[in-house]
């Protein structure tokens, strides 16, 4: 009990930090943090549909599409984490807002807590999100390489906003991937000293 109970509350605070990152320095440039985060964007500017709601009605779908292939407890985690995710970029946006008066300032902070939250998540064999259940299912059944597939799934919904919203989306959403993800390099540290790749999310080959 003990141990479910540190698990979950790292999940928490895992969770609250990258919402904490996305509400506060991220979405209100319209800066995606991924590609569930870059749909929601897109659902805010076109139905005005709030950021929290989008981002977890995304995620739900890709993790509800891929799920049976990947089996329910590691998904049940990832449930919480899109739910608290979603929760706290609800509740900090109404509370909380950046100090910094630079876009450039927002962005770095915003990455760094968002790659500091997905540290403590992958800690704990969970996903950030539902879109990297797409990638490992196709790599299930088509044995391509999660990695390009989320590259090139984020790429796509990237440039989309990109090109509905402001161009400059393309930029600032790729810096964010790389500075969030030296992070998750930088800080997590997998179990029995063998690397796991960031892009794995909970996943492990069979």
């Amino acid at each position: 009990m003990r141990r479910l109970c540190k698990k979950g509350s790292l999940i928490t605070t895992g969770s609250v930090i990258q919402g904490f990152g996305m509400a506060v320095f991220l979405f209100p440039h319209s800066i995606p943090s991924g590609g569930a985060a870059g749909l929601a964007v897109l659902l805010n500017y076109w139905f005005h549909l709030p950021m929290s709601l989008g981002l977890w009605l995304m995620n739900i779908m890709f993790l509800l599409f891929t799920v049976q292939y990947l089996g329910k407890i590691s998904a049940f985690g990832t449930i919480m984490v899109i739910t608290v995710t979603s929760v706290s970029v609800k509740v900090l946006d109404v509370y909380f807002e950046s100090p910094f008066p630079n876009i450039w300032f927002d962005l770095l902070a915003g990455s760094i807590l968002l790659g500091t939250g997905i540290s403590i998540l992958l800690s704990q064999r969970v996903s950030n999100g539902g879109i990297g259940y797409v990638a490992l299912a196709i790599y299930k059944f088509k044995r391509i390489n999660p990695g390009k597939t989320l590259f090139w799934m984020n790429g796509f919904i990237f440039l989309l906003a990109a090109y509905v919203i402001d161009w400059k989306i393309i930029i600032l959403a790729v810096i964010c991937q790389w500075v969030s993800t030296r992070i998750v390099t930088w800080i997590y540290k997998p179990p029995f000293g063998r690397e796991t790749p960031v892009y794995t999310l909970a996943w492990r080959k069979k």
